[in-house]
């Protein structure tokens, strides 16, 4: 199995990475390919063909930005007709795709903890069969974890887990200056933030409690906790977040109207 990435930025220089380590055949292009000439260390073949690239592989991902899409379809059609092509690109439907390829279409959101291969990546996809699923989500799962969603969702998907390392970094900073508005030395504040964030993403994840009864067994009365919760609560920072996903999935919506 031979996999092309096209345009490997940060998102697609990690998944070329972690595919290779998973012992697929990887060809990784950009067009300043010595920016990624440190993916050869895995295995990795970089080039700046993508059509050559697109002609040589079984599968295609394509990790270009929204507004590149469609010049690079043009440039490396009729390559991957009747492949599998996985397009990374926000807000960018299957309709669109199916306007400008004949390949098997699969539009799909990861994030940026592909780098560390803890991703979370929807998809969605239309004219494929039993087996092409199955190597769509082990391919997913080489970078992290993947669940298939109807297209409506697309766009709340890219709102919520493809933006949200983002939101949480806010968060973790804010955490961090806490940490050191109270006394913490920097490295210990880092530390103690990143490491209660990781523990109860984990927590809810292996336990399937729901976040407000972990936030209840954090709780006493008259305690701590409470006090910090008041506040968060009195600045609307729930409300905050709520926005934020919102607009990043109208955002979403509207680059689909804004590329035609």
């Amino acid at each position: 199995m031979r996999i092309a990435v096209i345009g490997a930025g940060t998102i697609g220089s990690a998944v070329a990475k972690a595919l290779a380590e998973e012992g697929y055949g990887v060809v990784a292009t950009r067009r300043k390919v010595e920016k990624v000439e440190w993916l050869e260390n895995y295995g990795v073949d970089v080039s700046n063909d993508n059509k050559v690239a697109a002609e040589k592989a079984d599968v295609i991902i394509l990790a270009v930005k929204p507004n590149k899409v469609r010049k690079v379809l043009e440039e490396i059609n009729p390559a991957v007709e009747g492949k599998i092509l996985i397009s990374f690109a926000a807000g960018l439907s299957l309709n669109f795709l199916k306007r400008l390829t004949a390949a098997k279409l699969v539009r799909a959101m990861p994030n940026i903890a592909v780098l560390v291969k803890e991703s979370f990546t929807a998809y969605t996809a239309d004219d494929l069969d039993r087996k092409e699923i199955e190597l769509v989500e082990k391919i997913f799962r080489a970078f992290g974890r993947c669940v298939r969603v109807d297209e409506e969702y697309m766009d709340a998907i890219t709102g919520l887990s493809g933006s949200g390392p983002a939101y949480v970094s806010v968060f973790l900073e804010s955490l961090i200056y806490g940490g050191l508005k109270v006394g913490l030395p920097r490295d210990t504040a880092l530390l103690a933030a990143a490491q209660t964030l990781l523990g109860t993403a984990k927590l809810l994840l292996e336990t399937n409690l729901h976040p407000a009864q972990i936030r209840d067994m954090v709780i006493t009365p008259g305690g701590t906790t409470i006090d910090g919760i008041f506040e968060l609560e009195d600045s609307r920072f729930r409300t905050a977040i709520m926005k934020a996903v919102d607009a990043a999935t109208k955002k979403s919506k509207i680059l689909s109207l804004e590329i035609k």
